[in-house]
């Protein structure tokens, strides 16, 4: 008896071979996307240090009713861009006062990818806005 040949003989290898590259490219997705998320969560880190930077850069201001705790746009930008400054990871983009209480601060900060992928792009621009309140009981 003769034995017969396959037609398909090789081709699990070559399903094997798109396998890998299939999950070779989710692996880097996967990473890239991790690194976003982590980059994301240090620029809100450093908004939020920064608005609270800014909110202690208050004036302490006594009158016939009290003490009160003002800020200034310009307070606030001063202690904001001293910390963003010592930190080196973000740029200021404001920092200012809306009601004299609060210390809006905004920083931003470009993303780039750890490991190239054809899905993924070169950089990000990524942004974050924290406030932080002072009061003085």
């Amino acid at each position: 008896m003769t034995a017969r040949r396959s037609d398909d003989e090789g081709s699990i290898l070559l399903l094997t071979i798109g396998y890998a590259v299939l999950a070779l490219a989710l692996v880097f997705v996967c990473v890239d996307a991790t690194s976003l998320y982590l980059a994301q969560k240090r620029v809100d880190a450093v908004a939020d240090a920064a608005a609270l930077a800014g909110a202690d850069g208050f004036t302490v201001t006594v009158d016939g009713a009290g003490a009160a705790a003002t800020l200034t746009d310009d307070g606030v930008r001063a202690q904001a861009a001293d910390l963003v400054a010592a930190l080196g990871t973000a740029t200021l983009v404001s920092a200012e006062t809306p009601d004299g209480v609060s210390a809006r601060v905004t920083v931003t900060a470009t993303w780039h990818p750890p490991i190239l992928a054809l899905f993924v792009p070169e950089g990000v621009a990524l942004r974050a806005t924290a406030t932080s309140r002072n009061a003085l009981r």
